[in-house]
């Protein structure tokens, strides 16, 4: 539960109506429509999954490895959400934020580069499987 599920609630949201506004040029790649949806429905279903973990942590229970599928699903989605962003805005996504153009569109670009550390920190992607395939599906080290 590192990354609090309102956050990417709330860049889903905005991923959509981006893919509004720009709608008929990002239709020209029908990749993107099916990332903004299924970049909601799993930014909702971390929202739950997120709830559920501090509903058992409320009644005693604890974290266990399991907390590594959590971190790999978010730093995951995070890239999809900004990626997406990022084809839908085509060039004008590498404006910065202050850029005299760059309207209401600079933040997609520093949370671009922001999510290519997900997969990074809080133990890489790839530690994470390790303990996936070690605790979780008994596998050998």
């Amino acid at each position: 539960m590192l990354r609090s599920p309102a956050r990417f609630q709330q860049t889903a949201k905005q991923l959509v109506a981006l893919y509004l506004r720009h709608r008929e040029a990002a239709d020209a790649d029908p990749s993107i429509r099916d990332a903004v949806m299924r970049s909601w429905v799993a930014a909702e279903a971390y929202a739950l999954a997120t709830y559920r973990t501090a509903c058992r942590l409320a009644k005693g229970g604890q974290i266990g490895a399991e907390a590594s599928t959590n971190k790999i699903f978010w730093s995951e989605l995070d890239l999809l959400m900004h990626e997406t962003a990022m084809a839908i805005l085509g060039a004008r996504a590498e404006l910065m934020a202050h850029a005299p153009d760059a309207g209401d569109v600079g933040h997609w670009l520093d949370g671009f580069l922001f999510a290519q550390a997900g997969p990074i920190y809080a133990g890489t992607n790839e530690i994470q499987r390790n303990i996936i395939a070690e605790r979780m599906l008994g596998l050998p080290r």
